[in-house]
């Protein structure tokens, strides 16, 4: 049994504990309980968008939790595009990793990062968990889409290193995700375990080749993912696995920054593991931080995680080595960070950035002038001059991109063509429903990846047999046929993918 030799008030076990927790929580100010214990050692807050308003009041709730520590890790899940954790309630600025893949324009891409990163530190957060790394190999996946470069391996690496490099260049942290890579699912690990049952040669040649490029260009951390890959170990999920967190990416890969885990809370660890046990095999396997907070935001998780973490080195489960290891890198990230806050997070929240966009606002910037580029236009261009009745096919939201953030382009082209009207409609929808609802104006057909949605192909197929005229906008990932007079596949669902399309439709 290890003796416990460190519990001390200044560099204590209890501290170690608290140190390698990322937790979440309620409301839009801290509450008192995180920052107690924010001063008892808690290193790192993770912000989602029940913490976040408007950058005003985000940068009052991070310099609120740096009153207590000035050097803590202000984490968010701010991927850009669907995943949006600033703009949550309004869509992003700026359009995913999908848009971003299919111009193939790195410079772009480091463009976007790189702004995208000056508005977080302008509001004070210094780490995003972000980029989405995995290789979408399989279209169907249910929770990566177009939250991935693409599906070409080579294309991703090229694309999360100009990611890593212009957020980084801002002095945001970079988290590339999800290790080894959760392309190739058919499962969302929110709900359960996934597997993705390949050989180790396509593992290496494919889902390995971005995190490859990753380490290389210097990302700060690394995401694990909670999936089994049976080919790197049969009986662990990754995030949980020594062979592959100390194995494959310590060892073999050489990474030397910070291991950060998914979300403990998600039911792939929590339902099998639960939350305690799972995060004692994470640290043991070489975790160094561990994400919880998106689904638990309250002060019961983290004294929970804290007590198991410190009962399992009092067995002997977990080697107080290795926690003090996982500490000591978190505390190495926190040190960076607060090393290369730019000049730029001292901007006021409605100061003009570098394009000329301030946080926020519509105005022109790189996230529009990128979501215009990422545009594929099929059929006939004639404008639209008369407002039309906009049909918007939602299917059920993906969990990690959230049910709180509007899409589609109703507002966008009401904008333009005043009188423009939206209904939305849901699964098993009867056709005859919509087309009554819209009467004899022209119809617009938004769809969310219908190539995964039987219900929403059928109710496309008859509104297009009905009226053929009817434009299709496509705003997830474009696999199925275009269809439709005119159709517009956007590669996300992010604000301004909406504008973008708006713009064509409207002829503005």
């Amino acid at each position: 049994m290890t003796t416990l030799v460190r519990d001390t008030a200044s560099g204590s076990l209890t501290r170690d504990a608290l140190t390698v927790l990322q937790p979440g929580f309620a409301g839009t100010t801290a509450p008192d309980w995180l920052l107690r214990r924010i001063g008892e050692g808690l290193a790192s807050v993770g912000l989602f968008g029940r913490n976040i308003e408007d950058p005003a009041q985000l940068s009052a709730l991070t310099a609120q939790l740096r009153a207590e520590r000035d050097d803590i890790l202000v984490a968010v899940d701010e991927e850009g595009g669907d995943v949006t954790r600033l703009e949550v309630r309004t869509g992003s600025s700026f359009p995913g990793n999908l848009a971003l893949g299919s111009v193939d324009d790195t410079g772009l891409t480091r463009a976007v990062a790189r702004e995208l990163g000056r508005r977080l530190a302008a509001c004070g957060v210094d780490f995003n968990w972000a980029p989405s790394a995995d290789v979408n190999s399989d279209p169907g996946n249910p929770v990566i889409g177009v939250r991935s470069f693409g599906a070409d391996p080579g294309l991703v690496a090229r694309h999360t290193v100009a990611y890593i490099e212009g957020l980084q260049s801002a002095g945001v942290a970079a988290c590339t995700k999800h290790f080894p890579g959760h392309g190739d699912t058919n499962v969302d690990s929110h709900l359960a375990m996934p597997r993705i049952d390949v050989d180790p040669d396509t593992l290496h040649a494919r889902e390995l080749a971005p995190f490859r490029a990753a380490i290389a260009a210097g990302s700060k951390s690394v995401m694990s993912a909670h999936i089994l890959l049976p080919a790197l170990d049969p009986d662990r999920p990754a995030t949980l696995s020594p062979r592959i967190l100390t194995g494959l990416l310590r060892q073999e890969l050489g990474y030397e920054g910070l291991i950060v885990t998914d979300g403990m809370e998600m039911q792939a660890i929590a339902s099998t593991y639960g939350i305690e046990r799972g995060s004692v095999l994470a640290l043991a396997a070489g975790a160094d931080a561990i994400c919880v907070g998106g689904g638990l935001a309250d002060e019961e998780t983290v004294l929970r995680l804290r007590d198991a973490l410190v009962e399992a080195v009092r067995t002997g489960e977990l080697p107080e080595e290795r926690l003090a290891d996982a500490a000591a890198r978190v505390r190495a990230l926190a040190s960076w960070t607060q090393a290369h806050r730019v000049r730029g997070a001292q901007t006021e929240p409605g100061a003009a950035s570098e394009e000329g966009t301030a946080p926020g606002t519509d105005t022109v910037g790189v996230g529009l002038v990128a979501a215009r580029r990422a545009l594929t236009v099929t059929g006939t261009r004639e404008p639209l001059t008369a407002p039309p009745y906009v049909a918007a096919f939602a299917p059920v939201a993906n969990i990690a991109v959230g049910d709180e953030t509007p899409w589609g382009i109703g507002p966008e082209l009401a904008r333009l063509l005043p009188g423009t009207a939206t209904g939305t409609y849901a699964a098993d929808v009867a056709v005859d429903r919509v087309l009554r609802d819209a009467g004899e104006r022209r119809i617009v057909a938004v769809v969310r990846d219908v190539h995964r949605h039987p219900w929403m192909g059928r109710a496309l197929d008859g509104l297009l047999a009905a009226r053929p005229d009817s434009v299709v906008v496509e705003m997830g990932v474009n696999q199925a046929p275009a269809r439709g007079a005119l159709h517009i596949a956007t590669h996300g669902a992010a604000r301004v993918c909406g504008t973008a399309a708006a713009e064509v439709i409207a002829g503005a």
